[in-house]
């Protein structure tokens, strides 16, 4: 990550799209991982406020509020996930479909075989053909 984005523009901007020597897929991974250390931060940094502000108080509440804050981060769905995932799931089945038209533009585009006219079967077959 650069020192020149801020750390809450991590979610919204990908520091690495522009780098010269990166491909897309390449500067998408990194970005996804830069994402991946924003949120381990910020967990740490929720955790570190919870410990200050219940210093004085039992082990046990200290333990109950981190593993509640936990269980909401984990719990509750990254909505902004969902929305590219639905939009990736939308482009999916365009894709599908699309592909599924060609390939039977394919196969209708083929010339339709005519059978041989002196059909030649070698089988031992003795049915009376008309």
């Amino acid at each position: 990550m650069t020192s020149s984005t801020p750390a809450n523009d991590i979610f919204h901007v990908n520091p690495y799209e522009s780098h010269p020597s990166l491909t897309n897929t390449e500067a998408e991974v990194l970005w996804e991982y830069a994402k991946l250390a924003q949120h381990v931060k910020l967990v740490r940094d929720d955790n570190a406020t919870l410990r200050r502000v219940f210093s004085g108080s039992h082990p046990t509440l200290l333990h109950t509020k981190v593993t509640q804050k936990t269980r909401v981060i984990s719990e509750e769905p990254d909505q902004m996930l969902l929305a590219r995932l639905r939009i990736l799931e939308k482009k999916m089945g365009l894709v599908l479909t699309l592909f599924k038209a060609s390939v039977w533009g394919v196969i209708n585009e083929q010339p339709v075989a005519d059978p041989p006219e002196g059909y030649d079967d070698s089988s031992n077959d003795r049915t009376i053909r008309l």
